[in-house]
Parts: structure tokens; sequence; C-alpha cells
């Protein structure tokens, strides 16, 4: 085990910047990963580290782990890759958007044996640890409730709900207090600048072994407060962020005690607890840097991110059941296209626009601000991500996944279990011109069944992507892709195999995963040795 690690930070914008700082700062940076190439370059001046793409820093011996702080819609797809590339990674909050997905890379870190670390930073707040010891040591006698504040004028999202936004990093120190996870999730929130986008939410949790707890967000109030209660038989623990440092934890022993079978409160002062003033970053990106270097689990491992994306999930579908029940009428009112009767067992979110003309196999999924025009064909199981725009006429197969920001034109297809990632374009136009009319010169884009392409990744028209292949993050495809092929870089070329099971394939072209093995035909044709003896060629 070597004695120091290299580290990439995957986004360097309003809180990636804060990364690269502390990494810097303990001696670890080695790359910084920005579509924004002037900040990366006042970055690197100030911190030090290499710009660097992200299929450069995954290839790079120097570099042993990566940060990520991009968008939480790209989560997913940048700690994939990353993990598959063999490096430990770094992920802010949360996860993932889907606990499906968060429990996929949990299994990718530990069948490679990789260090996955999700960035709940108040964990690893001085005061935050000096609570959890008050608690384990039984100073609270029996913890009973607990409530949480996090409310502010601002920052306010277009994107999401205040409840993924904020409601994180309570929902974090909560399950950590308790130790378990809830048996029941409720919530409501107001909708107030937006209809479709709560920014107030309070979500009521209640534990197996009695104990309750509330979180409460808000991006219009007044002033900041951030704010965790833990109310215990024998005391009572405020953790007040806000506060200097010699009052953000303060300790209430008091008590209620029964006479004549009436509670009487015995109140008494509070007391200070003391804290080192670590800054809870710098904290953070050690702990993350010592269990990669000592082979530890985190203590906010990839499972507690899944624990409390598994929450926030909940809280979720409570919001929106919530809604449904309060205002169904208003609902159908400002989304007519919304006709659940035309598309039995297909959830379509409230914000989403089906147009007529529109046929939806059964168990598909269309979310926030998408939008679906007409004579176009969804196959069975389809997941559709938020703001993703299809059609018309296009054709999509059975279990397909289209993450968010995505937009499919006339012309294209895709196969059975395709997978389109965070943001990547299609086109059908080769030379658009905004005042010439082209609709005669569209060409047809197919993806084959199977095929994954990348966050951000270009697919120019007119070219197929065969099946199984692997379209790399913002690689741009301006050629046919081969079955099987790993396509990355601007232009892309061809830079390794994928398995089906989505492994890239090593010199024996083995897959590790399956077993199935592989034989090249040519530079740019592969194919599958099968158990049967005949060769399977794509």
């Amino acid at each position: 085990m070597s004695d120091s690690v290299g580290v990439a930070v995957v986004g360097c914008g309003y809180w990636g910047k804060n990364l690269v700082r502390n990494f810097a700062e303990l001696g670890v940076l080695e790359a910084l990963v920005d579509e924004n190439k002037p900040a990366v370059l006042d970055l690197t001046a100030k911190y030090g580290g290499r710009a660097l793409a992200f299929e450069e820093a995954l290839v790079d011996p120097k570099v042993q782990a990566v940060a990520i702080a991009a968008p939480a819609s790209m989560h997913h797809a940048l700690a994939k890759r990353a993990l598959e590339a063999g490096k430990h990674v770094f992920v802010e909050k949360p996860l993932s958007l889907e606990v499906a997905d968060a429990k996929e890379l949990c299994a990718l870190a530990e069948r490679f044996k990789l260090r996955l670390m999700v960035g709940h930073l108040l964990q690893y707040h001085p005061a935050f640890l000096e609570l959890i010891n008050l608690v384990r040591d039984g100073r609270l006698g029996r913890v009973q409730y607990l409530y949480s504040n996090r409310l502010n004028l601002g920052k306010v999202r277009r994107e999401e709900d205040i409840l993924w936004s904020f409601a994180p990093h309570d929902i974090s120190m909560i399950l950590s207090i308790i130790g378990s996870e809830p048996a029941e999730v409720l919530a409501s929130g107001g909708y107030y600048l937006h209809d479709t986008i709560a920014d107030v939410t309070t979500t009521h949790l209640v534990f197996p072994g009695g104990e309750r707890a509330h979180v409460f967000v808000s991006w219009l109030h007044p002033f900041k407060d951030q704010k965790l209660v833990v109310v215990g038989s024998d005391a009572m623990v405020v953790f007040d962020d806000g506060e200097d440092w010699d009052r953000k934890l303060l300790f209430y022993p008091h008590k209620v005690e029964w006479r004549d079978r009436m509670p009487v409160v015995k109140k008494a002062n509070a007391v200070p607890i003391a804290v080192s003033q670590d800054e809870p970053l710098k904290s953070e990106c050690q702990h993350f840097i010592d269990c990669v270097l000592h082979e530890r689990t985190p203590r906010t491992d990839g499972r507690e991110g899944v624990r409390v994306l598994s929450v926030l999930a909940r809280a979720a579908e409570a919001l929106r059941r919530a809604r449904a029940g309060e205002e169904p009428a208003r609902a159908r009112r400002h989304h007519p296209s919304r006709v659940e009767p035309s598309h039995p067992g297909v959830t379509i979110h409230e914000s989403a626009y089906v147009d007529d003309n529109v046929e939806i196999g059964e168990g598909s999924k269309i979310w926030h601000f998408s939008h679906v025009l007409g004579e176009v064909t969804l196959g069975k199981n389809v997941n559709i991500g938020q703001n993703v725009m299809i059609g018309p006429r296009v054709t999509i197969g059975d279990n397909v996944k289209i993450q968010n920001n995505v937009s499919l034109y006339e012309g294209v297809t895709l196969e059975e279990s395709v997978f389109c990632g965070p943001s990547c374009v299609f086109t059908n136009v080769k030379n658009p011109r905004s005042a010439i009319a082209r609709k005669s010169e569209y060409l047809p884009t197919l993806v084959k069944r199977g095929a994954s392409i990348g966050a951000n990744a270009t697919i120019v028209c007119g070219h197929t992507i065969g099946e199984y292949a692997f379209v790399a993050a913002g690689a741009v495809i301006a050629a046919d892709v081969p079955a099987f092929a790993i396509f990355a870089g601007v232009p892309a070329k061809r830079v390794g195999w994928m398995s089906h099971a989505g492994v890239r394939l090593g010199p024996d072209l083995i897959c590790p995963q399956t077993g199935r093995r592989y034989r090249e035909v040519d530079v740019n044709q592969l194919e599958e040795i099968a158990d049967d003896g005949f060769d399977h060629v794509h």
C-alpha cells in the first residue's frame, strides 16, 4: 500500500472549488476536471494540479481517487465510470438520484475492493461528533425525539425540491444517532414559487424503537437557521451551527419527573460542550484519504448513502401522495395531458406532458418536466428522467433508461435496454441553419440493444451504435460504433472492448464478472465464443 494518494476533483464550480482547496492543502491534489477551462486554469495557478479531461484522469496512474462535485444528475454515471476504472470515489451528496443506481455503485465498490464515500459533511463536524459521543455514553438517557431546522433565504433551485437540496445532511445525522431506518416516513410541502417544486417541506420519521424525528427545510425563510435538537429521557442537547464555536453544542440537563401522577419539569442551565475548531470539510477530505490509504470503511460510505437516499425517496413519494390528495383537480387542470386511463400501469409525474397518439408500455415511468410528443412509442419498463424531450416519431424499446436533460429528435431509435446518460446529445441534421428548413434532410440514428451512452456525449446523426457498445462521457460520435466497442474522445475512437455485463475486457477478452469469452475478428469486430461451440458474430 502506497503512503500517498493522488486525487482528481471532478467538477470545480460552486462547491468543487472548496474540495480543490482542501485536497491541495492536504498535499494530494493531482488533477482538476471541469469544462470551464478558465476557472480550472485559475484554480491550478492557485492550488496546483493538472487540468485533465475525465477520461484522461481515469487512465492516469498518478490518480488513485476521484472526488465528484458535479450536478447530482451526473453522480451515478461519473462514479460508475471511476469505479470501473479502478479509482476510489468520493461523491458529494446525494450519492445518486435513484436508490437502485446507488446500490449498483455500492456493489461495484465492494466487487473491486474500492472505497466509496458520500459527502455528508455534518457527519465530520466536531460539534456533531461530540453529540454522538454524548448519545453513546448515555448522557441523554434514552433518545426519544429529534428535530432539525435547515432554513435560509435561497439558494432557490428549479430542478429539485427543497427536500433533495437541504434535507440529506439532517437525515444522515438523524439516522446515525438512532442507528436504524424509519418504519414510517410522512411528508408535507408548500409550493409557492413554482407549481410543482416544493419550497418548504416537513418530513416526519417514526422509528421501530419508538423514536420520532422531524426535518423542517425551507429556502423561503427570513434568516439562516441550522439547528439539530435531540431530546432524551435524562437530558437534551442542541447543535446550532449558527452559533460561535463556544456555543455550537449546548447540553441541557433538563428532566421531567412524575409527582402525584403529574409531569413536573425540572429546568437546568445550559452547559456548553467544548469542541475543536476544525474545518468540517478538511476533516471529511482527510477521512477519505485515510480510508483509501489504510483500506478502512468510511463513516459515510456508500451503504450509508443508500440509507439516506432511501429515506429521501420515501419522503418524496409521501409528498407526491399528499399533493395528489390535496389538489387533484388543480393538478389535472394544469396538466391536461396526464390521463391515467390512457396508459394503465404507467407512472407519469404531474409536471410531465404526454401528447395524444403516444403508446407507452406497462411499467414505464416519466418524471418531472418531461415531454413526450405525438407518434412516439415507448416500450415496457422505460424510465424517463427529468427534463427529457422525446419525439415526434421516435421509437424506444423495452427497459430503456434515459437520464435527465436528454432530447430525442425525430429519426432516433433506441432498441431494448439502452442507457442514455445525463445531458447526452442527439442530432438529426448535420448542417442546421435557423433560416433554412431541412426536415427533408433528417438522418436516422440507431442505438442497438444493450448499448450505453455516457453523460454529455454527442451522437452525430446518420450513424449506428452497435449492440452493447459503450460511448464514454463527453465523447463525440461521428462514425458507426461496432458492437461491444468502447469509444472515447473527440472525435471518438475505439479504446477497448466492453462485455455484455458492462465490464471492460482485458487482453484475454474474458469477462471477469460473467466468464463470457470473446474473440477479436479484426480491429473493429468482436464475436462471442459461446458455450454451444458456435461463434456469435455482431
